[in-house]
């Protein structure tokens, strides 16, 4: 019986091993979908962080990249990674607006004033763990981001003070955004990026509220768009989640892998957003355009209406029994604080 017992003991151990070892060779496909071309500063990072992922497995985790929408229209990236036809997607929070409200108060206006600080904002771990994480069911959350700080760039009217605003049709990217827009007088319409271009061209939009990086970089628009007033007034918040289902079936070091393929990285994607600012400026200057910055009084102005909006705003969430305020302190605080360490559209 002690010989059976041992036996069927090692049997068991043997077999065990064997599964380990199956599984250490076991090749898992990884579709990540994104919404913007790879020309995009952002889905640079994303390509350089699979192929990370692809050589750190030793060629167990193989990417196949879903750029430009392939998989579908901008507003559903978050649910392809939830239902699993993505395994990971880069989602924009304003995409479907709603649902993610907490985390949208970076997106309110004046809260960050670079990519860096506001991708160290969202990512401070008692900030995600107490408020943001929770917003993001049915998935497994990567990392948060935001672009740099951004402002109007219209294609016929420049827009030299708050007066300008009045009667242009203005692109948004967020509903915090969008507040502003029609708080500064202007009209509001919902765009998907994707189709920026072209309802600039047709005249449907008259501008639209974006970084430079986008604007010229991201999006072609230098030649289409011929003012951009600096006003670096916003910044536009996205995530990066993962499948549940897919997570649950990578073996313990692959997981490592991930997770510490995303983490301490808030500073490198920031800064790496912060530096189209200059290039993206000079594809809009060269293309015919202008840039314009307000007078400090007009700027004092903007700066007034914005903290209306965001006071607005918070009553709001309030009302709907969210703790708007005390998240809108607590990003505030990091904000103010990752300011001095870091880019600083402001100063």
């Amino acid at each position: 019986m002690r010989f059976k017992t041992l036996a069927a003991s090692g049997a068991a151990a043997v077999a065990l091993a064997l599964a380990g070892a199956a599984q250490a060779q076991q090749k898992y496909e990884m579709k990540l979908a994104y919404f913007v071309g790879d020309q995009h500063a952002m889905s640079q990072w994303l390509i350089k962080w699979s192929e990370g992922l692809e050589k750190g497995s030793g060629g167990r985790l193989v990417v196949k990249r879903f750029p430009s929408a392939q998989m579908g229209p901008t507003p559903g990236h978050y649910d392809f990674a939830r239902t699993g036809q993505a395994d990971v997607s880069w989602f924009l929070h304003g995409g479907t607006p709603g649902r993610f409200p907490l985390t949208e108060i970076i997106n309110l206006p004046f809260m960050a004033g670079s990519a860096e600080i506001g991708t160290k904002v969202i990512n401070d771990t008692q900030l995600r763990a107490k408020y943001l994480d929770a917003e993001h069911k049915g998935i497994k959350l990567l990392m948060l981001f935001t672009h740099q700080p951004g402002g109007p760039h219209t294609t016929k009217k420049a827009i030299r003070s708050l007066e300008d605003f009045k009667g242009l049709r203005i692109r948004f990217a967020s509903p915090t955004v969008r507040d502003l827009v029609q708080a500064l007088g202007a009209t509001p319409v919902g765009v998907p990026p994707t189709e920026i271009a072209e309802q600039l061209q047709k005249g449907t939009i008259d501008g639209a509220f974006m970084d430079y990086g986008g604007v010229g970089i991201a999006f072609k628009l230098g030649g289409t768009v011929k003012y951009s007033t600096e006003l670096y007034a916003y910044v536009t918040s996205f995530g990066l989640g993962m499948n549940e289902d897919f997570w649950a079936k990578l073996p313990p070091d692959l997981k490592k892998l991930v997770t510490d393929s995303v983490s301490g990285k808030e500073a490198e994607v920031g800064q790496a957003w912060d530096s189209l600012d200059v290039p993206g400026k000079k594809a809009v200057i060269d293309g015919g355009g202008e840039a314009i910055k307000f007078s400090a009084a007009e700027n004092a102005k903007v700066r007034q209406i914005g903290a209306e909006v965001s006071e607005a705003k918070v009553k709001e969430y309030e009302g709907k029994g969210l703790p708007g305020r005390a998240v809108y302190f607590e990003m505030r605080a990091l904000s103010d604080k990752h300011a001095k360490t870091s880019k600083n559209f402001w100063n």
